[in-house]
């Protein structure tokens, strides 16, 4: 039997876009090469904009249970300038492991109906042979024959190293940002609060962010080259980072990691025209620079919302003027943020821009804190 979709990749855009297909009757076939939970270099903090799709779409029950809350940001520069920011109306995230968060919305995509096939890793698209381009479905690695799977619509979620988005042509990685991310879990960290952090320092941020259990994630992104000596030794670079930050030197005096260190990188991934019939990109696949507003997922999760929308349409009435909708709804929910992301970057970029920020932060903390308003999607959840 064919399927009516195909999702490619089990994580949060994955598994929303299958869970809510499934709900709207359609057959849905969720696959992934992982079997999960698995582990994910992630911020791990679903900002408040989030939270609430989530509630919305009555998916946000075991996020809310199993994390820990959230009541805003910390926002510090290199000379000791610090601003805290409290979620305005009595809006708060939550802060929970992307293993478990992933595992939390995968199994509602399975209970609504969904059909998860785990361990299974794919080869590319399978495109139709007479010169249309349409993508019918996935060819899968086999140990001894490989297998396809057809569907009458494909979502590729997964992730910014899509193997069909990338074998279509549909995703590269651009020339700059070249932005490598090294990521770590800490017991001990002194200090931390119901507040995430995002210290900006020259050419890096560094985000600390508290877990449930007294965990703590720290996550380094920086301009890098693969070739890097630092990338090679990425704990020797994480305790050089933090042992040498004024602000976070003592805090982390006694801190211990408990598992190596995770590095992702180059970061940035842009995409193509994406217009092939049979085909709809979600999540990272359909475009990817690195967040450091901690927004990432509501990008997953509410892309996973308008490509099942987009999908339901397709399998409804067929594909004419599908993309052209499913970009111009993207661009409406995602542009005015995209814009936000890309000034923060570049203000990281520039030290005079940075020095400017702190002083303007110190003569009107008000400014910053509207900052950190907008960095948490308060608009959208209030």
């Amino acid at each position: 039997m064919i399927d009516d979709v195909i999702v490619v990749g089990a994580g949060p855009a994955g598994s929303i876009a299958a869970m809510l297909l499934a709900r709207a009757g359609a057959r849905v076939r969720l696959i992934d090469r992982e079997t999960f939970p698995r582990a994910k270099l992630c911020g791990d903090t679903v900002n408040p904009g989030t939270l609430a799709i989530l509630r919305r779409l009555r998916a946000s029950a075991g996020v809310e249970e199993r994390g820990l809350r959230i009541d805003g940001m910390v926002v510090t520069g290199e000379r000791g300038i610090a601003i805290e920011g409290r979620y305005p109306h009595g809006l708060h995230g939550r802060a929970l492991l992307r293993r478990e968060l992933d595992w939390q919305l995968l199994q509602q995509a399975v209970d609504a109906g969904a059909m998860f096939e785990p361990g299974v890793a794919v080869r590319g698209p399978l495109v139709e042979a007479n010169g249309t381009r349409r993508v019918t479905g996935v060819v899968l690695d086999g140990r001894r024959a490989e297998r396809r799977l057809t569907a009458r619509v494909t979502i590729a979620a997964d992730g910014r190293r899509s193997t069909i988005a990338f074998g279509l042509g549909l995703a590269r990685h651009p020339a700059r940002p070249r932005r490598w991310a090294v990521g770590a879990y800490y017991q001990n960290v002194a200090g931390s609060t119901t507040f995430g952090e995002m210290h900006v320092r020259r050419g890096r941020y560094i985000g600390v962010a508290p877990l449930p259990g007294g965990l703590t994630n720290v996550c380094l992104v920086q301009p890098s080259q693969p070739a890097d000596a630092s990338l090679r030794d990425p704990a020797a670079l994480l305790r050089d980072v933090l042992a040498h930050d004024l602000l976070l030197c003592e805090r982390f005096a006694s801190a211990r990691a408990i598992a190596a260190p995770v590095v992702l990188g180059p970061l940035a991934v842009d995409h193509v025209d994406a217009s092939l019939d049979g085909l709809l990109l979600a999540g990272d696949a359909s475009g990817f620079v690195d967040p450091m507003t901690g927004d990432g997922l509501r990008f997953a999760v509410r892309g996973a919302e308008l490509a099942a929308d987009a999908a339901l349409a397709a399998l409804k009435h067929g594909w004419s003027g599908i993309h052209q909708q499913l970009g111009a709804a993207r661009r409406r929910e995602f542009a005015g943020k995209w814009r936000f992301n890309r000034a923060l970057r570049a203000l990281v970029a520039s030290p005079r821009a940075i020095e400017a920020a702190a002083f303007g932060a110190r003569l009107a903390p008000a400014v910053m804190r509207a900052v950190i308003a907008r960095a948490g999607d308060c608009d959208a959840a209030h």
